[in-house]
């Protein structure tokens, strides 16, 4: 999974990463904005975990939604796409 796809359909997966990682706040995943290093800094900082367990926690979520990401990336595509025809 190509962590620029996560970035670029972020406002879409927004929900998915507080359903994750549910000490998050709203404001909290929008200041990440989809960078990984932000949303590592922060996983760590809410739940006084190493950088290393951070790291393991998002590999994870990224190969448990792989679907999620092809679906949002699909959308938004169709979306971008029908845009353009208008």
């Amino acid at each position: 999974m190509n962590w620029d796809r996560i970035e670029g359909n972020w406002t879409q997966l927004k929900g998915n990463v507080i359903e994750q990682w549910g000490k998050l706040t709203h404001d909290d995943v929008d200041k990440i904005a989809g960078k990984r290093d932000q949303l590592l800094g922060k996983i760590q900082e809410n739940y006084g975990i190493s950088s290393e367990a951070a790291e393991h926690q998002v590999k994870e979520w990224q190969t448990r939604n792989q679907d999620v990401f092809a679906e949002t990336a699909a959308e938004v595509k169709k979306h971008q796409v029908g845009l353009k025809g208008q």
